[in-house]
C-alpha cells in the first residue's frame, strides 16, 4: 500500500500539480492538508473520477484536511479529541481496509508564529492533545499512523540553514521537545527509518528563490506505531513536484507498507 501526505496550499489556487501527480504516482491513499475549502466546495469529482473515496474536514479559506483512498474507508472521525470548542479543521482519521486494517490520522499542526503569543500557545496546547491521541493509538496495539504537515523541524539536518529558524515556532526548543515527547512514546519517523543525512526537504518557501537554491526544510512527517513500522517497506520525498506549474510550497512525502 502506497500512502502519501501532501500539503497542497489551497485546492482552488494551486490544483494543477495535484491531479498530475496523482496520475503519475498512483498512491493508494493520500492525506491532504490546507484544502482551504468547506466540505461542500471541495472538488470531489476530480478525485472520485480517479477511483478515490473522498472524506474531508473543511474550513472556509483556511486549514482543512482530507483523505483520498482507493480502498474502503470506515469509522471516519473529524477533529482532534480534547477540545470541543476548537473550530479549526486540522485533524481527520479513518480506518483503511486493505489486506488488513490500518488506522490513518491526517493532521495539519498549527504553525505557531509569531512567538511569543496566542498562536504559539495554541500550537503547544494542540501538541498536548496530539500526545494524548498518540497514547490512545499505541494502546490499541494495532497498525496506525499519524501523518501530515507537522510544522516542526525535528533536527538541524532537517533544514538547509538551521540557524535561520532558531527563533521560529517550527524550530524553537519547546516545539521540538513537544514533538520528541510524542515520538518517544514509541513511534517511528518513517522517512528517517529509511533515509539518513541532510538535504532531504519537504518545503521550500516561495520567496528568495528557495527552491532553486534548495533552501528547504523537512516538516511533513509520517509517525508509525510499532505495528505499522513492522510493515514499512520504503519512504521517499517526491521533491520534483515543486518544479511543476503552480506548485504548492510543500511536496508529497510517501511511504509503502506491506498491507
Amino acid at each position: 500500500m502506497k500512502i502519501a501526505t501532501f500539503n497542497i496550499n489551497g485546492i482552488k489556487a494551486r490544483s494543477i500539480a495535484l491531479p498530475d501527480w496523482l496520475d503519475a504516482a498512483q498512491p493508494d491513499v493520500v492525506l491532504l492538508q490546507e484544502i482551504k475549502s468547506v466540505d461542500d466546495g471541495f472538488p470531489r469529482a476530480l478525485f472520485e473520477d480517479r477511483g478515490y473515496n473522498v472524506e474531508t474536514h473543511g474550513q472556509k479559506g483556511f486549514n482543512g484536511v482530507a483523505i483520498l483512498s482507493k480502498l474502503p474507508l470506515e469509522d471516519v472521525t473529524r477533529g482532534l479529541p480534547g477540545d470541543d470548542s476548537d473550530e479549526q479543521a486540522r485533524w481527520i482519521e479513518a480506518t483503511v481496509i486493505g489486506k488488513s486494517a490500518l488506522r490513518i490520522c491526517g493532521l495539519y499542526l498549527p504553525n505557531g508564529n509569531p512567538v511569543p503569543g496566542p498562536k504559539y500557545d495554541y500550537k503547544l496546547a494542540w501538541m498536548d492533545r496530539l500526545h494524548a491521541r498518540a497514547q490512545d493509538l499505541l494502546a490499541q496495539e494495532e497498525p496506525a499512523l499519524m501523518a501530515g504537515d507537522y510544522n516542526i523541524i525535528p533536527q538541524p539536518e532537517d533544514a538547509a540553514r538551521p540557524d535561520a529558524w532558531k527563533d521560529d515556532a517550527l524550530y524553537r526548543p519547546q516545539s521540538r521537545a513537544a514533538y520528541r515527547r510524542i515520538l518517544n512514546l514509541g513511534f517511528t519517523d518513517a522517512f528517517r527509518a529509511r533515509v539518513q543525512g541532510p538535504e532531504h526537504y519537504s518545503f521550500w518557501d516561495y520567496q528568495a528563490g528557495a527552491w532553486n537554491r534548495n533552501d528547504g526544510i523537512r516538516i511533513d512527517h509520517f509517525l508509525l506505531t510499532p505495528q505499522a513500522a513492522d510493515l514499512l517497506q520504503d519512504a521517499h520525498i517526491d521533491a520534483a513536484i515543486r518544479g511543476y506549474e503552480k506548485p504548492s510550497d510543500h511536496v508529497p512525502v510517501c511511504i509503502s507498507l506491506d498491507l
